[in-house]
């Protein structure tokens, strides 16, 4: 059954879904600070200010108290000592939040939105044990910009441990298939190269560590909370992207390309599968690394296309990979 559709504030289509994710990351803001610039929440929902009135509107008519406030842009506030009521979700509304609320990142790497993990959070909380294998499977048919291998209750649970601050018990393969049990200080729900991973610090190996999600099994709450530690880096996305610039798979190419790392990046159509780095103020290093010869292969002619003065190191198979390219290009 195709999910309803309804205009949003710009008359573009907008499923039920999207509209139940928005509104309880709207509440969620309105929580989170005594007041808000009507503009600055319409930019943290990537909606016009005309939507947000709108959705304003709907959470009064569900008895949440929003006062408009007066000056020069104009904002909302939560009423001041009113108790707020629980947002009240009948299944297909839950289940459309949650569902919603996993699959909003896009492939380039990116924080997950705190707004969207506290909401995340919640929802997990009263998403009860029946609606579990309805929300596994409606991610994994209807929602083709998420990450590959999102497990919405494997994120839902992690999301949770993060906002909570609780430590997170969970096992784990490794690339090589190796199991182990981990115990993790979780930091940050992070996506990079269209996976999503856990930024956490691992209490065994007394260090940080980056887990990919699809590796991760039945992650499972403590319930002991824990101080957050001072991350090592700029902001998650950061750490994410140096850890996985700084490791090699299978297949590696390093390339010198006559172009800045700045330009390479504004012009290539997915993030880079490994690291980049300025070589004077018109060149740049790049190095590519995964476990697959054809990603390396794309990821090669894609910079070549940009720039074919390149010089190329990499190995016999990715070689023979761009021989035979190359050969059909020629016929």
């Amino acid at each position: 059954m195709r999910t309803p559709e309804v205009r949003n504030g710009t008359g573009e289509e907008m499923t039920h879904q999207d509209m139940s994710t928005r509104l309880l990351r709207l509440l969620s803001l309105l929580q989170s600070r005594p007041e808000w610039p009507g503009g600055e929440l319409a930019a943290k929902l990537g909606v016009t200010t005309r939507t947000v009135r709108r959705d304003v509107e709907r959470l009064r008519q569900l008895d949440y108290v929003v006062e408009a406030t007066t000056g020069t842009t104009g904002g909302y506030r939560l009423g001041a000592g009113q108790k707020m009521p629980l947002l009240h979700l009948d299944d297909d509304e839950a289940i459309a939040v949650a569902t919603g609320l996993v699959t909003r990142a896009g492939g380039s790497i990116a924080d997950f939105d705190s707004s969207s993990m506290r909401a995340l959070a919640k929802v997990k909380r009263m998403l009860p044990a029946r609606l579990r294998p309805r929300l596994a499977a409606l991610a994994n048919t209807t929602s083709p910009h998420a990450p590959p291998g999102a497990d919405p209750l494997v994120l839902t649970t992690l999301a949770s441990c993060c906002t909570e601050r609780e430590t997170v018990t969970f096992g784990y393969r490794n690339r090589a298939g190796e199991a182990s049990e981990r115990r993790v200080e979780p930091h940050s729900l992070v996506t990079a190269e269209r996976r999503w991973y856990l930024l956490g610090f691992d209490v065994g190996r007394e260090d940080w560590r980056v887990f990919r999600a699809d590796r991760i099994g039945e992650p499972t709450s403590t319930r002991h909370r824990f101080t957050p530690r001072a991350l090592p880096a700029e902001s998650p996305a950061d750490y994410v992207t140096r850890s996985l610039s700084t490791t090699l798979y299978r297949h590696t190419a390093r390339m010198r390309v006559p172009m800045s790392a700045e330009s390479v990046r504004a012009k290539l159509f997915s993030p880079i599968p490994g690291g980049i780095d300025d070589d004077g103020p018109d060149g740049c290093t790049i190095l590519l690394s995964t476990d697959s010869a054809e990603v390396i292969t794309q990821y090669i002619a894609a910079i070549g296309a940009l720039a074919p003065d390149f010089q190329l190191e990499t190995d016999p198979e990715i070689r023979d990979r761009l021989r035979a390219l190359g050969k059909s290009l020629s016929e």
